[in-house]
């Protein structure tokens, strides 16, 4: 008998050990992870009905969890990042470019990360960032603890670690360059994974921005072999697919992961894209290539299949699960506070949201989200124009451009305007487009700024990547490497935005290529990769011959000849505190003027700067 009460004894305590370890599971703060890939469109998935492409693992997560058939982005990389991680569209924010000083997230927001860390959440954030590539605009200035990352709006570009290519290549760990074997994708899911087996008895929020399938399209031979002799699709979809597939593969190794660390079941899932496809549809000579759910528009555009993208989401202990599909329009910058009230964050002061939060739709507290419009356009340029490449949408409205309507439950290809016999529905809609132009572009008279001269950040590096101009661009290393090398000439004019925080002396140091290259002004180079199908290969580095450059700070101009065998050309200024314009030039031998591919800046003290300025 008393061998019998111990063991009901040890038995009721076991039970309320276990019953203890339930409720405490139940009560814990969900961890979150949101997958966006780049470039990838709606239709580039298995399970939204496209016959060619391999993605299980995305379509094993449509199936799992909750997925919008009616969820938009931004029309282009940077502002659809933005629109994400601040809860506030995209253009108020600051963002409503990829490059030309468009891409720089207003410092006075606050970023998802950063609300998570607020609650106790550890932060990681791997792949793109696109939002600002110097203090205090870089994803380590904004709430992440770990970082590893590329630079500027993908793998290759302008403000990127030199010849980076895809394969074994340099990114930053919380700003320091730090050399990584493998693919690229592979890199960001196994350093994201790494984190998240770290952080496993804490909440935490990782972000794998990827910058995969963004061209170039650079891929590993097997996953292009995969599709070699799919006759549906050209070459570039080929390898454009097989960069999908390696994305999935990591998707299937983060889902065993999460399994092994028993975080499955309360960690919420996001998987999204950042606007629509890139290569996934063509249509030449009356053949069509690829797919496109049958939509009209691709990456930039208008159209619905330039801002409808796949949008699932999974959290088994939250009951977001079974497959069940939300037909409502829902945007990106409905994310962030459907976070807030999934994880019952404590809400952080900031400009306020443009969202709203899908969380009583999520729970089936409610059949219908209040009605409203919400506007995507394209504005890629130094002054945004109203009504430039724009849509004003409802659940099944589409007002194009402010003139064209649609119905897109009726017409979802966009065929068949049917704006003159709506006259009263385009009237309303342009009055709400009128309503969001008037709230959105009350910052546009003030662009973001580098901060120079910060104590704590011994150089500031600033690149043609965010020159303000609207001629093109050296915006990736290929137009570094030979800038006639595009179907225009790269070779810009513009200015700079800078914010001296200190007043004393500076040094403002030009360069043709960057420092880590070691190359000085007469270098060549020669063409980077081989000509396989599945690697882009760059154009050989050409000399520019230089004759002479010049810096203007607001009345400051200072100017001195270039000497082709050095690799850089040095002014020294003295700099009082405050806002400023500044335009940083080479000029050609041919008379050509353009803006440096590179400038560094940094404080210097007095005794030195007088010194070298003598």
């Amino acid at each position: 008998m008393g061998i019998l009460k111990k063991v009901s004894y040890a038995w009721i305590l076991g039970c309320a050990l276990l019953s203890t370890i339930a409720v405490a599971q139940s009560d814990a703060k969900p961890n979150v992870i949101i997958i966006l890939t780049d470039d990838q469109g709606y239709g580039d998935i298995a399970a939204h009905g496209n016959k060619v492409i391999k993605t299980p693992s995305m379509d094993k997560m449509y199936n799992e969890g909750v997925h919008f058939t009616n969820f938009h982005s931004g029309t282009t990389c940077a502002p659809s990042r933005s629109g994400l991680l601040t809860g506030a569209d995209g253009n108020r924010a600051g963002v409503w470019h990829t490059i030309s000083g468009g891409n720089f997230l207003r410092e006075k927001f606050v970023l998802m990360p950063e609300i998570f860390v607020e609650n106790g959440y550890a932060t990681g954030m791997y792949g793109k960032w696109h939002l600002g590539d110097a203090y205090p605009y870089k994803p380590e200035d904004r709430g992440f603890s770990e970082t590893v990352v590329h630079g500027g709006g993908g793998v290759g570009q302008t403000p990127d670690y030199w010849q980076n290519d895809y394969f074994d290549d340099t990114y930053w760990r919380n700003g320091t360059p730090e050399k990584f074997d493998g693919y690229c994708t592979d890199v960001f899911f196994s350093e994201a994974m790494a984190f998240m087996e770290r952080k496993k008895d804490n909440p935490f929020f990782v972000y794998i921005s990827l910058n995969a399938p963004h061209g170039p399209l650079n891929v590993p031979e097997k996953y292009y072999e995969m599709y070699k002799n799919e006759n549906a699709i050209n070459e570039d979809q080929k390898a454009y697919y097989g960069m999908i597939t390696n994305i999935d593969d990591n998707m299937a190794l983060l889902d065993k992961k999460l399994d092994h660390l028993g975080l499955k079941d309360n960690t919420i899932l996001i998987f999204m894209t950042d606007n629509g496809t890139s290569t996934g549809h063509r249509e030449a000579k009356g053949k069509v290539q690829g797919f496109n759910a049958g939509m009209r528009g691709h990456k930039g555009s208008q159209y619905e299949g330039g801002h409808r993208v796949p949008f699932f989401m999974r959290w088994k202990d939250g009951q977001l699960s079974g497959g069940r599909s939300i037909d409502q329009l829902a945007m990106n910058f409905d994310i962030l506070p459907t976070l807030i009230d999934l994880c019952d964050l404590g809400k952080v002061p900031s400009p306020g949201y443009d969202g709203t939060s899908l969380a009583p739709i999520l729970k089936n507290e409610t059949e219908k989200l209040p009605h409203r419009y919400t506007v995507v356009d394209n504005n890629r340029l130094q002054q945004p124009v109203k009504w430039r490449m724009s849509a004003v949408m409802d659940d099944d409205w589409r007002l194009i451009d402010g003139k064209e309507l649609y119905n897109i439950k009726k017409d979802p290809g966009q065929e068949k305007d049917i704006a003159k016999k709506n006259i009263e529905k385009v009237a309303e809609m342009r009055d709400a487009y009128e309503n969001w132009w008037a709230y959105i572009s009350r910052d546009f008279s003030r662009f973001e700024a580098y901060k120079v001269g910060e104590p704590c950040i011994k150089e500031t590096t600033i690149t043609v990547h965010d020159l303000h101009s609207d001629d093109p661009l050296a915006w990736n290393q290929a137009y570094i490497r030979d800038p006639n090398s595009g179907k225009k000439p790269a070779f810009a004019e513009g200015f700079y935005m800078i914010d001296v925080l200190q007043d004393g002396y500076y040094e403002v140091e030009l360069r043709r290529w960057p420092k880590e290259s070691k190359l000085a002004f007469n270098a060549t180079l020669p063409q980077l990769g081989t000509k396989k199908e599945w690697y882009v290969p760059r154009p050989e580095g050409v000399v520019l011959p230089l004759k002479s450059a010049s810096i203007d700070i607001d009345a400051l101009h200072l100017d001195r000849p270039v000497d082709m065998k050095n690799d850089n050309v040095t002014f020294n200024a003295y700099l009082v505190k405050g806002r400023k314009r500044l335009e940083a030039n080479f000029v050609g031998d041919d008379d050509t003027r353009f803006g440096a591919f590179y400038v560094y800046m940094r404080k210097v003290d007095a005794k030195s700067a007088q010194k070298k300025i003598k």
